[in-house]
């Protein structure tokens, strides 16, 4: 094979769709690839094995193989977004929830833990200990009050964190 041939021609990623009757692939269903020539390049088509069947055989590929169709891999959770996780702690803090705290506390431990918080000191107010914290680029400073969790507590409020945060994207 020319080199050259081989570096101009783009990587055509496998179809999921039959490209002669358009109906999707399933999972195990067997599949013929074919390579036309066209040009200086060359086309892929993804067939299933009807419509191999009733192809024009006086058409010939360059190339072509039968394949197993395995369906994409689900898309990876999302990592957390740290801009995320930073405006949904801005966010519930302005609004100032005595509900909200729990998860105020989490979010500022997860961000403290990513180094885009740093912990200044702990004051005591009149309703409950606060944590302070300085952001790490802006120098802007949280007031978190401090839940005091218990460990039997945590779960549950991770679990409102997450969903708050996935509720946020």
């Amino acid at each position: 094979m020319n080199p050259t041939l081989a570096n101009e021609w783009p990587i055509k990623h496998r179809a999921d769709a039959c490209a002669r009757t358009g109906r999707p692939f399933e999972a195990g269903e067997h599949f013929y690839t074919l390579l036309f020539r066209e040009g200086d390049g060359f086309r892929r088509e993804d067939i299933s094995e009807e419509a191999w069947a009733q192809r024009n055989e006086n058409i010939r590929p360059f190339s072509f193989w039968k394949a197993r169709y395995e369906p994409p891999p689900a898309a990876p959770p999302e990592a957390l977004a740290k801009e995320s996780a930073e405006e949904l702690l801005r966010r519930l803090l302005a609004q100032n929830d005595p509900a909200s705290a729990n998860a105020c506390y989490v979010l500022a431990a997860m961000l403290e833990r990513k180094r885009m918080l740093k912990p200044i000191k702990t004051d005591q107010t009149e309703e409950r200990p606060v944590l302070v914290y300085e952001h790490a680029k802006s120098g802007d400073v949280f007031i978190v009050p401090d839940a005091r969790l218990r460990l039997d507590e945590l779960e549950h409020v991770q679990h409102e964190v997450s969903q708050l945060l996935k509720n946020a994207n």
